[in-house]
């Protein structure tokens, strides 16, 4: 029985992902304080910027934060308590609630995009070119 050869990992693509890492690392943590600035967890700050695109029920957005339905259903409560979130039917199926982003809540989800200068700030080192060679990069990577 043949088996498969395990890939060899060069230097380089170690130096990469040890630099994508402190990337996304350094991005959550300013996330995490931006999103305390407005007196909300990560979690609550992710849910408001992804309710900025479109209303959705707690099953889709528990599936794109990859987190169990009754972890949305109590961040839901607490937007919903504080005027950033609305539930309302779904037109398509009214057994269905959809959370919605109030006007509030866009404003607040907007200052906090606004406030994160690191996601920013790296950037601007960048010339157009270089970010639209990143911009491509990454895309590629994610498939």
């Amino acid at each position: 029985m043949a088996t498969t050869p395990v890939p060899r990992v060069d230097p380089l693509t170690i130096e990469v992902v040890e630099l994508i890492g402190t990337v996304v690392a350094r991005y959550h943590e300013e996330y995490e304080r931006a999103a305390g600035t407005h007196s909300l967890t990560g979690a609550q700050a992710r849910v408001l910027a992804l309710l900025t695109l479109e209303p959705l029920p707690m099953r889709k957005i528990a599936v794109r934060l990859k987190c169990e339905p009754s972890n949305v259903t109590g961040i839901i409560d607490r937007l919903e308590a504080r005027g950033l979130v609305e539930r309302r039917p779904d037109p398509q199926d009214r057994r269905v609630k959809l959370a919605a982003v109030t006007d509030e809540g866009r404003r607040t989800a907007r200052e906090l995009r606004d406030g994160l200068a690191f996601a920013r700030e790296p950037l601007a080192e960048l010339s157009h070119e270089e970010r639209v060679v990143l911009r491509d990069l990454l895309a590629r990577m994610l498939g």
